[in-house]
């Protein structure tokens, strides 16, 4: 049986709740799980954005569709080549505000899609 990608319960300026995880600020999620997403990882800055080393465990986790948050006030870019990363994969990419990304996630998780996600919660 495939695993089911977790439900975000809660989103506000600076906190989210998702099924199963302690809370925190921002998450990476995919199927079966998730975890904090420490920008410092991958040095992921605001600006040119997500990376392709940010989006790789979602696919190491199976995610065949992915969520990329763009935050609150829009502040986080995503890179070319992140979006190619998971193009070149496969995977359907969908880039939303941060409310707008968590409503589609999690629609598609409630629907037992296989989806991943990233997921900042302020700017």
């Amino acid at each position: 049986m495939e695993s089911r990608s977790p439900v975000v319960t809660h989103l506000s300026w600076g906190r989210m709740e998702v099924e199963g995880l302690a809370p925190g600020k921002d998450f990476k999620l995919w199927p079966g799980g998730g975890r904090p997403w420490d920008w410092s990882e991958t040095g992921t800055r605001h600006a040119p954005g997500i990376q392709p080393a940010d989006v790789q465990e979602l696919l190491d986790q199976g995610s065949v569709i992915v969520v990329l948050s763009r935050g609150m006030e829009l502040r986080l870019q995503t890179s070319e080549e992140a979006v190619r990363t998971l193009e070149a994969a496969g995977v359907q990419v969908h880039v939303e505000e941060t409310t707008a990304a968590v409503a589609v996630y999690n629609r598609l998780a409630e629907a037992g899609e296989p989806v991943g996600g990233l997921f900042h919660s302020t700017c």
